[in-house]
């Protein structure tokens, strides 16, 4: 288990708790049975967090914080009795007959909540990162929220004009040129400003995490990389366009490169990251290799910002048998982008 200080040396790490009815609630609590490696608090509801204390029969005792400056005081005062878990809580309390496992308003609204009460503290400078446990997007949308997920959210709150999704695992990372749109507007969408902020993007990314001269490989938009013209002239048009403007920046980018062997190049160790230009191109890959550790970063906020690479499982919610690897994982990706080293 971590040791404070009397005083916060570091400023404390966030994690928001997701969709309630979800496996949130219930690998957060697994994660701080095992024992944190840095100080933290949880944002989300305490009543489904206590849920899933009792559920688990978790010796985990949860403390309910006015403000992230109360962490140090409470830590101390409770550090005697065990494994302790730190909430500011969301407003109003979700009800503890919550079904699990189903899409709700009110859950969709705690999520949103407790993401917009994180991103504030992180704005204030009161907490260093913030890792996401799963939201439910159709939850979300039923209380009137229309968000395709996290990024957006995280997007819009701090007013980042340009951020970008990436996704690591022990094997590959992958940055995502588009998101959440239809595959029909991705063409459309795709400039070579878009594709060389995103090459920026991802350059910034490796070296935050100390890889000092990233290789880039840029994956092509048209089966092939469009074939000389062939299948399309995106490659030759924007993409190739907005590789040249990166390398006069000193950035080793390459490419494009057809999209079906360039993700088997980069886990061979040839490069350090993929730009993939749409959602399913990216994930896909990534998820191949498994969703139990890897991790969602969002590039290009003010602060760090890291994911679970899962959904609310509701199909499993409430049943105890949820991995948390993959939240652990987030947690340590993001001490390790902020260049902290595990509290002993």
């Amino acid at each position: 288990m971590m040791r404070l200080h009397s005083e916060l040396t570091d400023r404390p790490l966030g994690i928001t708790m997701g969709d309630a009815a979800g496996i949130g609630p219930e690998i957060i609590v697994k994660l701080h049975a095992k024992g944190l490696p840095a100080p933290c608090v949880v944002y989300g509801d305490v009543p489904s967090l206590q849920r899933a204390v009792k559920a688990l029969q978790s010796a985990v005792k949860i403390v309910a914080l006015d403000s992230v400056d109360a962490l140090n005081d409470a830590h101390l005062l409770h550090l005697a009795h065990g494994p302790c878990m730190y909430v500011r809580p969301t407003f109003p309390a979700l009800p503890v007959e919550l079904q699990m496992g189903c899409v709700d308003a009110r859950a969709g609204q705690a999520a949103y909540d407790a993401l917009c009460m994180a991103i504030d503290d992180a704005k204030l400078g009161r907490i260093s990162a913030i890792v996401t446990a799963p939201l439910n997007k159709e939850a979300m949308h039923a209380a009137g929220l229309d968000f395709p997920g996290h990024t957006e959210i995280l997007a819009e709150r701090t007013a980042t004009k340009h951020v970008a999704m990436m996704l690591v695992n022990e094997q590959l990372r992958v940055i995502l040129t588009t998101i959440h749109i239809a595959l029909s507007e991705v063409s459309k969408t795709i400039t070579q400003a878009l594709a060389l902020r995103t090459i920026e993007l991802a350059h910034k990314a490796c070296v935050g995490m100390g890889i000092t001269a990233p290789r880039i490989a840029v994956a092509g938009l048209n089966p092939h990389a469009g074939e000389n013209g062939k299948f399309g002239r995106e490659e030759i048009e924007i993409i190739a366009p907005a590789i040249s403007q990166a390398r006069s920046q000193g950035i080793d980018a390459t490419g494009p490169w057809p999209g079906d062997t360039i993700f088997m190049r980069a886990r061979r160790g040839e490069f350090d990251i993929v730009v993939a230009q749409y959602h399913d191109q990216g994930l896909i890959p990534i998820k191949y290799l498994g969703v139990d550790e890897g991790v969602n970063v969002t590039v290009g906020l003010p602060f760090v910002r890291t994911s679970v690479d899962h959904g609310t499982a509701f199909d499993i919610a409430g049943q105890g048998i949820a991995d948390p690897s993959s939240l652990e994982t987030a947690f340590r990706l993001a001490m390790n982008m902020l260049g902290r080293t595990a509290k002993g």
